[in-house]
């Protein structure tokens, strides 16, 4: 009987810190509630686990490292945004950044992953500059609400483009640039595992499993698309099974390989982040030329936030009766700091998640929320093993479709004023076709500056708009 109420006692003394550390009574929320949503949301975003270690290896940066710090950098991040800012909020390396990261900075404009690593951490520290100041408010009120959404919608395309062309569903053609790819072949091709058929059947599974809201949609079409796989190197003749043993001597990031002890678990070498654990050159990216790659990230990255904590505020009441929003101050600091410390580990800018709304929708209301997901970031770690056995394909399958999520953002565009849709599109597609998000952005404000100036609402450009459009005039000028 005495170990009953002592066991009574110290379950009551753990709920009396939880509420006083999270305010759960105030929010209209319990323990078990908290937990299921932070459950929820890590579900819809532990994609991220798999999908940042694959893209960002390409870079030469080591995959067991990468994924690594891709699950500690977002536990820190999402366990102090839960404590600060007492927010539902997952945090994560950014979706499109880490494609900018990999394929416009290091790839095509040749510099080290180390410059890059510093150019994240000097945006981040921008970010919080102007977090703590009215630097932010000025930035999110001066750049027009088409743009914003544009640069949200182009990064998708980025990405979808990226996707598309990974999993072999488009290639490339000397007279049209790009084609449709062979959807019964699945070989490999030179950019890694192209299997066209299986990655165009992990995007549709995801779909269609989002769109009836099953539990873990993403993870599920992964998983599913993986087993179809593995089968068909046992069950089909020929030379996809010979292929298939040939790829496992590739890299992780490659496609199918062997891995440890042939489980799904593994003790974690925390050795094979020091690689790229606080390695970022941060003298290297103090050059003028890098200035537009960190505008870039920045730019992507606060609007990023302050679009997906605006939107979850909505959706979680954290509105007072005048409608402005609790603790918002609080969460952008924490996403801002998140930024530079996330560089430590070897990743891209950490951003706010848009998943967090589904932990939101389940009942999530306060930062235990977050803590629950940072926690199970924490224990991904263990889940290497299974990171190196997923195939490109399969994970590709999920980036076309969260490239596809974030496109959906044009339809909020006003498509009956062409001065504000041209540069909007403009801006969509040229982050696309270009291969660089910061083009896109680039020629989206140029163009944006001369359509209202052409057309007489020049009083429409606001002082930042006509200061950054000058800067990327500068920077096609002097930096071509």
């Amino acid at each position: 009987m005495e170990q009953v109420n002592q066991s009574v006692n110290n379950q009551s003394a753990r709920v009396g810190l939880l509420e006083r550390l999270f305010k759960l009574s105030a929010h209209r929320t319990n323990v078990k509630t908290e937990l299921m949503a932070g459950l929820t949301t890590f579900v819809t975003m532990s994609y991220i686990m798999f999908l940042n270690p694959i893209i960002m290896s390409k870079t030469g940066m080591p995959f067991d490292g990468l994924f690594l710090a891709t699950c500690l950098g977002a536990a820190i991040a999402t366990i102090f945004m839960g404590l600060y800012a007492n927010w539902p909020v997952g945090l994560a390396p950014g979706m499109g950044l880490n494609a900018f990261f990999t394929f416009t900075v290091v790839l095509q404009m040749n510099y080290s992953w180390e410059i890059a690593l510093g150019a994240v951490f000097l945006s981040g520290c921008l970010f919080v500059i102007m977090s703590v100041t009215r630097l932010r408010a000025w930035m999110l009120e001066s750049i027009p609400m088409s743009l914003r959404l544009a640069m949200t919608a182009g990064v998708g395309l980025f990405l979808g483009f990226i996707g598309l062309r990974f999993t072999g569903i488009v290639v490339s053609n000397p007279d049209n640039v790009v084609a449709l790819g062979d959807l019964t072949h699945f070989g490999f091709g030179e950019f890694g595992p192209e299997a066209p058929a299986l990655g165009l059947l992990s995007f549709l599974l995801i779909a269609v499993l989002s769109y009836r809201k099953v539990f873990g949609a993403v993870i599920i079409g992964i998983a599913v698309t993986t087993i179809v796989a593995f089968m068909m190197t046992f069950i089909m003749p020929g030379d996809f099974f010979t292929v298939a043993e040939k790829a496992k001597a590739w890299a992780p990031a490659s496609g199918f390989v062997s891995y440890p002890g042939g489980g799904l678990l593994a003790i974690p070498d925390f050795a094979a982040i020091a690689p790229i654990f606080m390695k970022l050159d941060i003298m290297g990216a103090l050059e003028v030329a890098m200035i537009p790659v960190i505008v870039t990230f920045l730019f992507v990255n606060i609007f990023d936030t302050a679009g997906t904590l605006m939107g979850v505020a909505e959706r979680a009441g954290l509105q007072d009766d005048k409608g402005n929003i609790k603790g918002l101050n609080k969460s952008l600091k924490a996403d801002s700091i998140s930024s530079v410390i996330g560089t430590a580990f070897g990743c891209p800018p950490v951003t706010s998640y848009v998943e967090s709304a589904a932990g939101v929708s389940a009942g999530g209301r306060t930062g235990l929320t977050a803590v629950a997901i940072g926690g199970l970031f924490a224990l991904g770690v263990f889940f290497l093993p299974l990171a190196q056995m997923l195939p490109g394909f399969a994970v590709n399958g999920a980036l076309i479709y969260v490239a596809m999520v974030m496109m959906s953002s044009l339809k909020n565009i006003d498509w009956n004023d062409m001065t504000e849709f041209a540069p909007a599109a403009l801006t969509t597609v040229m982050m696309a076709f270009t291969f660089s998000i910061a083009n896109g952005i680039a020629i989206g404000f140029i163009t944006y500056t001369v359509m209202k100036a052409g057309t007489g609402k020049h009083k429409e450009i606001s002082s930042g708009v006509w200061a950054l459009t000058a800067l990327f005039v500068a920077k096609f000028i002097f930096l071509p």
